[in-house]
């Protein structure tokens, strides 16, 4: 049985004291998050945002086994963003920016029958999904099951099955009007004495809720990780969106789908559901931080030794070994690496590396032929023994004196 065909649908219900260890986890996480933006400066938090922006559009595609290219869609991003004007526009990418915009930005509009069948009209501007028409604008009205299906053909596997077309739009009506009476802002003006629901555990019911209807012939699940994304960016007030929760489902891609097909077939209990999509938002949360915590020791580093850099190619090398983080440079830096990367002779690669070990800037591992350098970043240790690597050379001095 689906929980649509339940007598009691759909009176959500969930155990808050069993939920609050991942619920205080998550706005711990959150609340971190947004602390360290803080420290990063305005600039530095835009760039994160833009990445994070990026990184949702490409995310939320790809767990529907849509490739797009990441080029592309920065492009698209930064256009959306009054960043720049330039890059190759394409209909189909800029609509789902478009969408993923709208839903962490117009918080104050009611998402209502128009709004996503606006939405879903972005997904698919030229009426088709690949080469088969489909109802574009408008709820579903097939006959025809609508069914979560994988398999050959003959061979196939019934995930789910979502209510008939001819229920979906008393289906959505009682989903709408429950989004907009559970929103934060409508509760803080209202008459009415109601205890909030948690701003996370409504952004999991609220997607589990539109993924069960599946109002639509195609696009459910970027609309309802968009209705996801609107209730997370409610709860937290229009605060800067620094983290990509797609990013985090595309890596758990197989969970995701089983805790929501667990769901789906379960009771209108979803203490379990809200439990682990809180645990992801959590894992998003903390990912950005660890971006923005890297941000910050990028900076400190720079200021520190861009002075003792007196050459691009120098700084070229070392800002790429900084964006590949600690250990991310496979293998280390050499010589040869240097040379290919700068296109300077082996005299001046060699010489290029002893004053950025000299200066502090680098440290070197072993000797000879066999002798790797690493950015000098505290607390990197780049997955070698640290009693093997070389100090700087005026180190070396002061102690050999």
């Amino acid at each position: 049985m689906y929980i649509w065909q339940r007598p009691d649908w759909p009176s959500f219900r969930f155990d808050s004291t069993a939920a609050l260890p991942e619920l205080a986890e998550a706005h711990r996480a959150l609340g971190e998050l947004e602390g360290q933006a803080h420290a990063i400066g305005m600039d530095a938090a835009n760039q994160v945002t833009l990445d994070a922006f990026s990184k949702e559009v490409v995310a939320t595609a790809a767990i529907e086994g849509e490739a797009l290219a990441a080029e592309v869609v920065r492009s698209s991003v930064m256009r959306r963003l009054g960043l720049s004007d330039e890059g190759v526009a394409d209909r189909h990418v800029d609509g789902l920016v478009d969408i993923v915009n709208d839903a962490v930005t117009a918080l104050d509009q009611p998402l209502d029958e128009d709004r996503l069948c606006r939405w879903q009209s972005a997904l698919f501007p030229g009426g088709t999904s690949g080469i088969v028409r489909i109802a574009v604008g408008r709820y579903r009205d097939h006959e025809d099951p609508m069914q979560i299906v994988s398999g050959q053909p003959g061979r196939e596997v019934v995930h789910y099955q979502a209510p008939p077309s001819h229920a979906v739009r008393a289906e959505m009506e009682r989903f709408l009007a429950w989004f907009a009476d559970t929103t934060p802002s409508r509760l803080l003006t209202s008459d009415r004495v109601a205890t909030p629901l948690d701003g996370l555990a409504r952004a999991a019911i609220a997607h589990l809720w539109f993924e069960s209807i599946h109002p639509f012939e195609d696009g459910n699940g970027r609309l309802g990780r968009a209705v996801m994304d609107l209730a997370l960016a409610q709860h937290q007030g229009g605060s800067v969106r620094l983290y990509s929760l797609s990013g985090q489902l595309l890596a758990s891609r197989k969970a995701y789908y089983d805790q929501l097909n667990q769901a789906q077939r379960g009771d209108l209990d979803v203490t379990a559901w809200i439990r682990w999509l809180v645990q992801q938002f959590a894992a998003a949360c903390r990912h950005a931080t660890g971006v923005i915590r890297s941000a910050l020791v990028k900076r400190a580093f720079w200021d520190q030794h861009a002075h003792q850099m007196t050459q691009e190619r120098q700084r070229k090398v070392v800002q790429r070994l900084l964006d590949d983080g600690d250990g991310g440079f496979q293998g280390g830096l050499n010589a040869d690496k240097y040379m290919k990367m700068t296109g300077t002779s082996k005299a001046t690669a060699t010489r290029d590396l002893m004053a950025l070990v000299a200066a502090g800037v680098l440290r070197s591992s072993g000797a000879g032929r066999a002798v790797r350098y690493y950015v000098n970043v505290p607390g990197w240790t780049h997955g070698i023994d640290q009693s093997s690597t070389a100090p700087p050379a005026d180190s070396s001095a002061q102690s050999s004196s």
